[in-house]
């Protein structure tokens, strides 16, 4: 038994606005790199990308996949010892948004499957292509109920596990205010008890929806939504168990003590957290909101609600109420954020940035080891001192957050500012 890290919403490369570098090798090595064992393989409903993932992958343990030997071991060799051994498996998965009438409103919801084998792929799709354009999108769209495409999955394979994505958010969440539900019961009916999982997307985490009684009863997860391979792991789940389908996905449908928890953003940084109007340059808590009427001062037309607001709609519990049977929960900041943070630069691709990733990474470990179990004195004393006291900041929780709007993400920083960045580089530097 051990602690897996499972990234379950993934996308490929024939999904729109996603990376050329979204194929297997490109999952499998940042994969590697940040320190994840499971990873979805996303988008199987797209014909081409299911040839590829029956051309690229084969079965490993019950229900899991791997990339064969041949394509892993030109990567592996090109990975530094710290990660190289680093078990990476695959699980068919497939985001899919529907858009259908219910209760007199268009819903336009985006859920997550999981399957434990292709032939249970070959007979979802067999269905969903006589309903709708697979080819056109690796997460294609569907004029279906939701509830019946959790019918469809279930009688694909019995084992599915079926999760609505992201739900708090505006558009195309469960709960979102834009186009979503108040109550699971309403979206899914007499299927609700098959619902056995969510997910929190960015802007939200597993204590903004204790505070919801609806949810009760329900496996909290994270997952990345990532659109390329460097976004892997963003947030992420955390079970107990062997690397098989049942122990993995066993754990996320009972919720039992093998589910340990998630890995999650900051939610503030997530693009929806606050209300707001992106071109109006205006973001605002909840109390403002209700201040302003939900009108943007700017422009007078309604502001964007976003998931806190949609979520004290809903919420049954005061803030801070913490479950019995909590799960734990960790909070990260993507080490390339921290790096380049520390660098005083916004871009976490420039060539600086990169070369000191890499560097920690051949030293200390994965990237997931080095923000969460590495300790603080080991970093120190690899020759990180400023990253040893971001790290320790951010374990503590001491961050600067600045709330996520409208499609804009927010901000989270180690440091107040650049004075108190540079002050505190200038105080390492005489030490």
């Amino acid at each position: 038994m051990q602690e897996l890290v499972v990234d379950l919403h993934v996308h490929s490369h024939f999904s729109r606005a996603t990376s050329k570098d979204c194929d297997f090798e490109g999952l499998y090595r940042w994969g590697k790199l940040k320190g994840i064992h499971v990873i979805g393989t996303g988008d199987f409903t797209h014909p081409a990308w299911f040839s590829e993932m029956r051309e690229k992958l084969e079965p490993a343990e019950g229900g899991l996949f791997k990339l064969r030997d041949e394509l892993a071991a030109p990567i592996d060799s090109a990975l530094p010892p710290s990660v190289r051994d680093q078990t990476i498996r695959f699980v068919p998965t497939v985001e899919i948004a529907t858009i259908y009438s219910k209760g007199g409103r268009v819903r336009k919801l985006h859920q997550l499957i999981v399957l434990p084998s292709f032939e249970a792929v070959s007979k979802l799709n067999a269905r969903l292509e006589r309903i709708g354009n697979l080819k056109a999108d690796g997460r294609p769209i569907l004029g279906l109920d939701s509830k019946e495409l959790l019918r469809h999955a279930l009688e694909a394979n019995p084992d599915a596990l079926y999760i609505p994505a992201h739900i708090w958010t505006p558009w195309f969440g469960m709960f979102g205010s834009k186009s979503g539900f108040d109550a699971i019961e309403e979206a899914y009916e007499e299927l609700t008890p098959e619902i056995r999982a969510i997910e929190t997307g960015l802007s939200s985490d597993p204590g903004m929806n204790w505070r919801v009684e609806n949810l009760d009863g329900i496996t909290i997860t994270s997952h990345s939504d990532a659109h390329s391979p460097g976004k892997l792991g963003r947030e992420a789940t955390v079970v107990r168990g062997a690397l098989s389908y049942q122990d993995v996905i066993g754990a996320i449908k009972s919720g039992d003590k093998r589910f340990v928890g998630t890995i999650e953003f900051f939610p503030e940084e997530g693009k929806y957290h606050h209300d707001g109007h992106r071109l109006c340059n205006i973001r605002f808590s909840p109390a403002e909101t209700k201040a302003h009427d939900g009108m943007c001062p700017v422009c007078g037309k309604p502001l964007v609600v976003g998931v806190e607001n949609r979520l004290q709609e809903l919420a049954g519990r005061s803030e801070g109420f913490k479950p019995k049977n909590a799960k734990r929960v960790e909070y990260i900041i993507p080490l390339a954020e921290v790096l380049a943070e520390l660098r005083g630069t916004k871009s976490t691709s420039g060539k600086a940035v990169q070369a000191e990733y890499h560097e920690v990474l051949e030293r200390l470990g994965n990237e997931f080891d080095v923000l969460r179990s590495v300790p603080v004195e080991a970093i120190k004393a690899a020759g990180f001192k400023l990253l040893a006291l971001a790290i320790d900041r951010l374990r503590r929780g001491q961050v600067v957050r600045e709330p996520g709007y409208d499609g804009v993400y927010g901000t989270i920083k180690v440091f107040q500012n650049a004075n108190e960045r540079i002050a505190v580089t200038d105080q390492l530097s005489l030490l």
